[in-house]
């Protein structure tokens, strides 16, 4: 049907290949009329993808192609609704649903199990992207982009209110470049790459932001979002994917449908001032950079001591040069990639600084290597490039250990396997694809066929390849960049993070933040204005929520595609979970589809364990795999797992009880391996739980240290997530455990470890030579195993009784202190917060059921995104309901914490008179209900059904809630409201936020300084 040389639908095919890698078949083709781009993956996936990308290379740092990104899906020609994004998430069976911008080229994937839903969905993308409302509506830019707001006090004049940015994208790009490794990246990329796209920030810079009119914004939209300029793809297991490719020609593709597109694209009369085009205008070029070394450049960033940082990053050649670029990383990895391996150990011998991060940044023309270090030293720069220079020259002098770099290429095998992604696998492989296609018309399969260039390199290792490529790439690299982030707050001491400047004014440049700037910037910025002018700014903001607020008519939401429950389809089968007791020890089987692969988890009580040991824990499972066992040093440990296991972890788990008031704290080891190595899978994590030696009190100290820096990174950059899980805290017995094996309470105790380790190693290694010998035991130990049978009767016949036997020291109480509101908003470096109100409905006496979900969809989609989102210009909010285990609001990258809380605050009252057309509130079902069945790959449907089984669910859990989500009606969630109010009004709230915005609060807050 799609032979090379044959036309389908107005596409040409161009070539045909399998990938065995993937089980699939690539399809290049090209629209004949329009000259787009088409790559088809036909597989056996249900979970069915397509993606429209541009190559968007930008031109300054105002962050165009990202408002670009977010506002395009603000409404369209066809679909002249304010949100159809939010209306798909609210109504689409959608497994994927997103946009990203990448520093070359923006793209645009959906994914679906349901095919109509897939051509639904990229109906709705493909005209938002060709024919957005932008054209027709300035106010989308002011929303998603920027505009100014004039707060004035009450009863006051204009001209004593202060002037403010706004803005969906100018907040959100606070918050990424509130992170350290963020600002450090892009100061690398401007120093690699100069004169090219890549020396831009892609997201945009706060400080460039404003500077971004509306008349550039839609002029770069018409030179990069047209059909010459864009590569779709489609993947999974269509029944015929010329339905998909007709409806793509006749609908945006043959020339009518771009002659109604280009007309679409003509502001309306009357602007004489905007630009005017038919979409063929030159896109921005993405030219490749001459080589360029920059021995030292330095830049300023205000935030804690403790977050200094150095880069060292070097350019590896050409992104179609797929075996170098591989090849490089495999090298890295294996140079880098753990606390043994030689070059990151050199590094931390040295004493320069906390931890070492390296990571292969492939998506861009000139992939390169970055290798950060982070806690640095005030002027480790130059001392940590010599440091890795050095000990690759001696490298490439003695030889790269074999086994280090067989165990990288190993586990690279096992992932190809494994192909467990995260998300939808054809929206990740779309963007992989990319990495390659971008730059050249004949590379579109390219990036996706890796299993051959393992094979090559395992070939390799009989010779000096490694070598050769290591001197090239490092010793005389000709294309590379050292960069030193130089914090310029001041800690506890007095002290700050940068050196003497050379004058007073130096200094305060120096030492400026983007807030100080922002603010004189804006006070100028009032004085310049008239009165008139200023009661302007309150007019526009006045006219932009008026078009916020107004509702869409009922013909404009008639034009959305719709699925009804009827396309749900019934419950996905699922092999049924075996409690097997025949075993030595008791064992949860999953017989489901692997691909040869096979997974054993082992749960270890903790309940025996003292909630003052709980902290203890922690550290004993962060340090497992870290140091040396009876049999092996921990360099050839750490190779032995990359060579026989596809990963191996150590981690805690809380599982919450159907008695809200009880806990079960587990310490799970996690392994996995191919099935001709299950062997290895049963004696692996024995050797380490068994016969780790707790001496080299140094690693210990590096490790912890690195675990520290770790949390600190988190708290800065998904303050979300850890202020959800501190509110919760506030109520829960179980999330009081929690927050001892990895909260704030944690980050308290391992804080003061690392602070004053020498006086406590003593004392801390005693504590887990203690711990180890009382929880690697049988008692209360539960197996879960994922494969075969075949290969699970080989794992028991490899383990045995896996070395355990009963506990004989005396267990201790594990008591739970009782949990308090504390009313803590932690302070952080950063120009946003994160804000989250959490409860247990257990603890309010709530009871809860499926039809919860369906609320909490249309809360998050239709109340709270319009409100702190769209208004309130938040990157993120949402409203959680866990059934019967949390209840929580949460907001993300906000600017402010009063308005969102005012919001939320109205929330159960917006729900109290819901009153959805009833196409709309199917489409609620339709979502929440497969949301609840979206596909998951083998490993994280274990780990679900097994969190089922601790935590006492009924064997028919899910299955309820499902029925209740599908029974749930408009007058069941008006009921809710008042519940949800009070939520809203007693679950207590948690704060991770920067001063200023604590401090601009009116709420009564305990200020806590968690990061000193």
């Amino acid at each position: 049907m799609l032979a090379p040389g044959t036309s389908t639908c107005s596409f040409a095919v161009e070539a045909h290949e399998a990938i065995d890698e993937l089980d699939a078949d690539a399809f290049v083709m090209r629209h004949t009329a329009s000259g787009a781009r088409l790559l088809y993956l036909a597989c056996d996936d249900e979970n069915k993808a397509f993606a429209i990308a541009f190559k968007t290379p930008p031109a300054d740092d105002t962050g165009t192609f990202h408002i670009l990104e977010h506002s395009v899906l603000c409404g369209s020609k066809k679909f002249p609704v304010k949100e159809p994004f939010v209306d798909l998430i609210k109504s689409s069976m959608q497994t994927f649903l997103n946009a990203m911008t990448y520093p070359d080229k923006t793209v645009y994937p959906v994914a679906s199990t349901n095919e109509q839903d897939l051509i639904n969905l990229m109906d709705v993308y493909m005209d938002a992207v060709l024919n957005p409302a932008i054209w027709h509506k300035r106010a989308i830019f002011e929303q998603e982009g920027w505009h100014l707001e004039l707060d004035v006090p009450e009863g006051g004049a204009p001209r004593d209110g202060s002037l403010r940015y706004n803005g969906v994208v100018f907040n959100e790009m606070k918050g990424a470049l509130s992170d350290p490794l963020d600002v450090l990246d892009n100061a690398i990329m401007r120093e690699l790459f100069p004169g090219t796209a890549y020396a831009f920030e892609s997201g945009g810079n706060p400080r460039a932001i404003p500077s971004l009119t509306y008349e550039a914004f839609l002029d770069n939209h018409a030179r990069h979002y047209n059909l010459p300029n864009s590569y779709i793809v489609l993947y999974g297991d269509f029944a015929d994917v010329r339905r998909e490719l007709a409806f793509l020609d006749e609908r945006y593709l043959c020339d009518e449908a771009r002659s109604d597109s280009a007309s679409w694209r003509v502001p309306p009369e009357g602007s004489p001032s905007m630009p005017r085009h038919d979409g063929a205008c030159s896109p921005n070029p993405l030219a490749r950079q001459r080589p360029v070394v920059c021995e030292l450049a330095r830049e300023r960033m205000a935030t804690t001591p403790d977050n200094a940082l150095a880069g060292m990053a070097y350019v590896l050649g050409d992104a179609c040069d797929t075996k170098r670029i591989i090849a490089a990383d495999v090298l890295f990895e294996a140079l880098l990639g753990s606390n043994e391996a030689p070059v990151k150990k050199a590094v931390i011998a040295t004493g320069l600084g906390g931890n070492v991060l390296s990571y292969t940044s492939n998506a861009c023309l000139q992939p390169y290597e970055l290798i950060i270090l982070q806690n640095a030293k005030p002027d480790a720069a130059r001392a940590f490039r010599q440091t890795i220079e050095d000990e690759c020259r001696a490298l490439v002098d003695a030889g790269i250990p074999r086994d280090r770099l067989e165990a990288v290429i190993s586990s690279n095998e096992y992932a190809l396997r494994q192909r467990d992604y995260g998300t939808a696998d054809g929206v990740v492989l779309a963007c992989e694809a990319l990495t390659t296609w971008l730059y050249d018309d004949d590379a579109a399969t390219l990036a996706l066929k890796a299993a051959g260039i393992f094979s090559e390199l395992r070939e390799a290792l009989a010779g000096d390849y490694f070598e050769r490529l290591l001197s090239e790439l490092v010793l005389e690299s000709n294309h590379c960049a050292l960069v030193e982030l130089i914090p310029t707050l001041v800690d506890e001491d007095g002290a700050a993070g940068t050196e003497a400047a050379s004058s007073d004014a130096d200094r305060d440049e120096a030492d400026a933040t983007p807030a100080s700037l922002e603010a004189a910037e804006l006070a100028a910025l009032k004085s310049s204005l008239s009165d008139d002018e200023l009661e302007g700014v309150l007019r526009d903001v006045d006219e932009l929520r008026a078009a916020q607020e107004a509702e869409d008519t009922p013909e404009a939401k008639a034009t959305l595609p719709r699925l009804h429950v009827s396309d749900i389809g019934s419950v996905r089968q699922e092999p049924p979970l075996i409690v097997e007791t025949r075993t030595p020890v008791p064992c949860l089987v999953h017989h489901l589809p692997t691909r040869r692969l096979a997974y054993a988890l082992i749960y270890f009580d903790l309940s025996h364990v003292s909630y003052a040991e709980l902290p203890y824990v922690k550290v004993l499972a962060r340090l497992m795999q870290q140091l040396a066992t009876k049999r092996r040093s921990a360099s050839e440990l750490d190779s032995y797992i990359a060579s026989n296991l596809g990963f191996l972890s150590f981690t805690t788990e809380v599982f919450q009880q159907g008695n809200w008031r009880l806990a079960r704290p587990v310490l799970l080891v996690s392994a996995g391996a191919l099935s001709e190595k299950v062997g290895a899978l049963a004696d692996i994590p024995r050797e380490v739980w068994a016969e780790t030696r707790f001496e080299d009190t140094d690693r210990m100290r590096d490790v912890l240290t690195q675990l520290k820096i770790g949390m600190e990174q988190t708290f800065i950059t998904a303050g979300h997530q850890a202020a959800l899980a501190r509110s919760l805290s506030y109520v829960s017995p179980a999330a009081v455990v929690s927050e001892q094996l990895g909260g704030v309470d944690f980050y308290r105790f391992l804080r003061d470890l690392v602070e004053h380790f020498d006086e406590r190693k003593d004392d801390l290694v005693a504590k887990l030579r203690e711990l180890q010998e009382r929880i690697f035991t049988s008692s209360g130990t539960v197996v879960s195993f994922t494969g075969s049978e075949a290969d699970l009767r080989r794992y028991w016949d490899a383990a045995g009784d896996l070395g355990l036997s009963p506990r004989t020291a005396p267990a201790k109480e594990l008591y739970v202190p009782a949990p308090e509101p504390r009313r803590e908003a932690f302070v952080i470096p950063s120009d946003v917060c994160y804000l989250a109100q959490a409860t247990d409905p257990r603890a309010l006496g709530i009871a809860t059921d499926g039809s919860w979900g369906v609320a909490a969809n249309a809360l998050s989609y239709d109340y709270l995104w319009n409100e702190i989102r769209v208004k309130g210009g938040a990157y993120g909010c949402g409203f959680r309901a866990m059934v019967d285990r949390q209840l929580a609001f949460y907001t993300y990258r906000d600017p402010a914490i009063d308005p969102s809380l005012e919001r939320i605050a109205r929330s159960g009252a917006w729900l109290g008179s819901f009153e959805p057309a009833p196409e709309a509130f199917e489409g609620f079902i339709v979502s929440s209900v497969s949301s609840h069945d979206a596909p998951v790959k083998p490993f994280a449907l274990t780990k679900r059904r097994n969190a089922e089984y601790f935590s006492q669910r009924p064997v028919d859990f899910r299955d309820k809630v499902r029925s209740e989500m599908l029974s749930a009606t408009p007058e069941r969630l008006r009921e809710l409201g008042e519940t949800v109010s009070r939520v809203a009004r007693e679950a207590p709230r948690c704060i991770f936020g920067g001063r200023e915005i604590i401090e601009a609060s009116s709420a009564d807050w305990n200020v806590v300084d968690l990061l000193g």
